[in-house]
Formats: structure tokens, sequence, C-alpha cells
């Protein structure tokens, strides 16, 4: 026999209702049994079959309570193992339209929501080889390898149609690859993990596809009875918490602003306690106040230890949020960290501009070490590629003065993630026709 509860209790409404076959079958019988006594009891015209009814309902919702506690006291007498902590399943793939939701799982015991220990730091949440996705003969994205650990906040960024979503429903199990191989959330991406994976993960897409007329703690409320989530109403709390809406928690959905329905969204993608948080174009129109609450959001994620994969169009955003970042086109052109990409497309540069322009400018220039090249950029400014610019610089002030020079400045050219965009996508892939 299954050691799994015969009944579980409704988040919503009174009650429990039938979880596995025995359950089924105990209800069965008891409508059965109260639908033959009333036809037998209204044919005779007795008073008794009321009593029969009642005692049958009540035999049955004592059958009930009793073994929807059956999973609570055996786990009371279970003590603590290595095994892996069960997981509850993801809330955003139910994101966007709530009826395609997946089946809820075995619940869990309740714990603080994206509140991950130091030790997780370091290892790795993602794990992408050459994955490659084609529709028919049209390619949204190939031969595409990156890594996320634990705990970072990935930035994916590519212009439209270059196979961003398309990615993150990859990823997510939504579709599946065409070739290539992925490890998401410690499990292989394959057919068979798809229901354990989607318990580790939450996606949340640019419209959260929240029930408006409802409130926001209805909203979560709905969500959580419908992934059988312990503890609902402590789970709730955390997870209004973290994206600092309790305030608004009572407030019909319909009635908050684009910013403040993202952020609900992100509290519903919580209350699952992801390993890992796609969050896709979360701030895809938003007014620059709405954005900045956002981010301050996904900077608290940061601080908590989640892992966050981040699609956007902001490069300023990305620059400012992510560890890394990932530029795609269709296929990956470069990972790494903002600055490390800068230095490997853009020389190092200094600009130096002065009063008057320099009569002998080679002579200056060709007199400092760690000088690669100069030229004019203006009558009294120029631009110096330069092997580094800390160690250059005082020299090259100490050379301008002793050719009496009135100097008014000297900077390190400044790249921004914006340059390493523009230089690597330099076309429009939806209107290219692939």
């Amino acid at each position: 026999m299954s050691g799994d509860p015969w009944f579980v209790r409704r988040q919503l409404g009174l009650g429990w209702r039938p979880a596995t076959w025995q359950g089924w079958m105990i209800t069965a019988i008891a409508v059965a049994v109260v639908v033959v006594t009333l036809v037998l009891f209204r044919i005779h015209k007795s008073p008794i079959g009321i009593v029969v009814v009642v005692a049958i309902l009540g035999v049955y919702a004592a059958i009930a309570a009793m073994m929807s506690r059956r999973p609570a006291l055996a786990a009371a007498g279970q003590s603590d193992s290595t095994a892996p902590e069960p997981h509850l399943p993801q809330s955003g793939a139910a994101a966007a339209a709530p009826e395609r939701a997946l089946a809820p799982v075995a619940p869990q015991q309740a714990r603080p929501v994206i509140d991950r220990p130091a030790q997780r730091r370091g290892t790795l949440a993602l794990e992408v080889a050459h994955l490659t996705k084609r529709f028919g003969d049209r390619i949204a994205f190939q031969d595409v390898s990156f890594t996320v650990g634990a705990g970072e906040v990935f930035g994916f960024l590519g212009p439209n149609g270059a196979g961003k979503t398309t990615t993150v429903r990859t990823l997510g199990t939504l579709i599946a690859p065409t070739a290539g191989s992925a490890i998401v959330a410690g499990f292989p991406l394959l057919p068979g993990n798809s229901q354990a994976i989607r318990q580790r993960i939450a996606i949340m897409p640019e419209a959260p596809g929240l029930y408006l007329r409802l409130s926001v703690r209805e909203n979560l409320e709905y969500f959580a009875g419908l992934f059988s989530v312990e503890n609902p109403r402590a789970r709730i709390g955390e997870a209004l918490e973290a994206v600092n809406m309790q305030s608004r928690s009572e407030d019909p959905c319909g009635s908050l602003s684009k910013g403040l329905r993202q952020r609900v969204g992100v509290a519903r993608a919580l209350l699952s306690d992801p390993d890992i948080l796609f969050l896709d174009e979360p701030t895809s129109g938003l007014d620059p106040v709405a954005t900045r609450d956002v981010n301050d959001l996904i900077e608290g994620l940061r601080r908590r230890g989640a892992t966050v994969f981040l699609t956007t169009h902001r490069l300023e955003e990305a620059e400012r949020l992510c560890d890394r970042v990932a530029i795609l086109n269709t296929t990956l052109r470069m990972v790494g960290r903002p600055d490390e990409l800068r230095a490997q497309l853009f020389s190092r540069s200094l600009v130096v501009r002065t009063a008057a322009p320099l009569p002998a400018a080679d002579a200056v220039f060709g007199s400092v070490s760690g000088i690669q090249s100069w030229h004019a950029d203006s009558a009294s400014g120029y631009v110096l590629t330069v092997s580094d610019p800390k160690t250059v610089a005082p020299a090259l002030t100490r050379a301008l003065v002793a050719a009496d020079a009135d100097v008014e400045s000297i900077a390190e050219v400044q790249h921004s993630l914006e340059d390493v965009y523009l230089e690597l996508i330099n076309e429009d892939v939806e209107a290219r026709g692939r």
C-alpha cells in the first residue's frame, strides 16, 4: 500500500480531496451508498434516510481527516538523512497562462524563500553545451554553450529574434532542444527529467499573467494551492516580504501599476523556492521609476543568494545588475564579465586635452614608454592607445608639463556594455527573415 496520503486538505474551501486511488475508491463508495440510501428511503418516505446520509458523511469525513494526517505522522518519526531535499514545482510555468500549470506534487516542509547558504555558491546551476533549437528550416539558436554559477545573476542579451526567450523556454523544459545538451539545477535536460527540473526552477515571462479581479494575496493563495505548498500562509508572507509588497497584499491586481504587477509575478515565482529563477524581460515597457523598483528587487534576490537568469534589452541594467553576461545573436558571440568583454574588444586608450595644439606632439608622445599609437581627434585633443593607463598617465603628465603644454585633462576612455553590444550585434535579426 502506498505511503502517500489518501486525502489532501484543500488550500481553498473546506474539506479534503482524494489524492490516491484509495481515496477515490472510498469517495466513490460513499457517494454510491448515499445515492442508494436517498433513493430507498425516499420511496418509503422515512426520515431515517437523512440520519443514515449524515452518518455516512460523518464516517467519510473522519476517514479523510485521519488518512490526510498520515504523512505528517510518518515525517515526525523519520530522522534526518543526506538525501536531497525535495522541491516544489515551478510557479513560472503558469505565469503566461495559468490553465497550463504543472501538476502539483507532494508538499515539502516550509523554508525561507530564496535564502541560500553560502556554501552553495561556487557550484554550477546551469551547464549548457552546444544547445540548438530549430523550427523547421528556421534556426532559433544554435551551438550555444555557457555555464551559470549558483548565486549568480547572469544576463542574456541580444536583439529581437535572437533566440533569448526560446533558450529560456528550452531550459525550462517547455520545448525540446533539437541538438546539444544541458544540465539544469543538477538534472540533465532530458524528457524523463522534465518534472524534476520544473520542480526546481521558476519562469516569469514579460507578462506575469495574474488574475486581475483577485487580490495579491488571493493570487498567491491560488497558486500555492495549485502547487500544494506546505504552510502556504507563511510561504506567502515570506514571498511578499521578499518583493516588499506586504502593504499591498489585499489590493486587487487590476489596480496595481505594471511595475507592482511584476513584483507580484516574482513573488508567485518565489513560492516554490526555486533553485533558478528565469526573468524574461522583467522591465520591458516600465517607466524609469518602476524599472528602478524591479532592479532593486533583483539586487535583493542577489543578496539572498538567488540564481537569476535575466534576459533584457536594457544594457545599462545588465551592466549594473549582472555578474556576467552572454551576448546572443542566434549563436553565442561572447560570455564574461562586462569589464572582460570590454578588454577583449577594445584597446585601452587615454584622451588628452590641451589649451593649445602641441607644436611637437610626436616628440612628446614618443618620449613616453607605453604609448603604442596616437592620433589627433580635434585641434587640441589627442587619443593615445596605451598598454596600461595607470602607469602611462603619470609619465605622460610629466612629459606634457616639460613641453610647456597647458593640460586641461587626461582621462581613460571608458567603453560601456552598449559599446560591446553594438560592436558584436550589427544586424536586425527579425528583419533578416531567416
